[in-house]
């Protein structure tokens, strides 16, 4: 019970903390944490005074789980760091991959399988789970220098936003995924 007052505090230090323009995301938070759903840990994220959560879980997996696609680059010398999870290799920009948020990478038990992106404009495609986007560690050269990811990530190739139409100066947009 400490340890859950503990957690409990750290969120409401970090919704008291968080510069105004993100106080709206604090509170959907501290509310997700509340609600016994995946829980917080209070570290800072690379820069400060940003406090991104962390997660060990991500929500569960439908015909339709929403999620945020974000754009990486699985190459050697790309953002992502260090070579993909699944297959230890770098994958060019012309394949369809994808890494996961690590609740939904499920330690590894998706790697190689195929997921199907739908994006709003209705166009689908279908891409290679690769890798891990990790949720509890960042901030250091195996992780590109990035914060840890949040729990809804498909983080996707250039190829999977050139095969559904996106614009990639976007960075990130709402989707749904499956499994293929």
């Amino acid at each position: 019970m400490a340890s859950l007052y503990a957690s409990k505090a750290n969120a409401m230090m970090i919704l008291m903390l968080a510069p105004t323009y993100a106080k709206e995301e604090a509170a959907a938070l501290l509310l997700h944490h509340l609600q016994g759903n995946c829980p917080l840990s209070g570290e800072r994220s690379c820069k400060e005074p940003s406090f991104p959560a962390k997660y060990k879980c991500s929500p569960p997996v439908t015909s339709t789980t929403k999620a945020k696609l974000t754009l990486n680059d699985f190459s050697e010398g790309g953002e992502g760091g260090a070579p993909s999870e699944c297959d230890e290799r770098y994958h060019a920009k012309t394949e369809r991959v994808v890494a996961l948020s690590t609740g939904w990478y499920d330690g590894g038990s998706r790697c190689g399988r195929m997921i199907k992106i739908t994006a709003s404009n209705g166009k689908s495609v279908t891409a290679k789970v690769v890798d891990e986007c990790d949720t509890l560690h960042g901030c250091d050269s195996e992780h590109g220098f990035l914060p840890p990811c949040e729990n809804n990530i498909v983080d996707g190739s250039d190829a999977v936003w050139e095969a559904l139409g996106l614009n990639k100066d976007l960075g990130i947009v709402p989707v749904t995924w499956s499994m293929a």
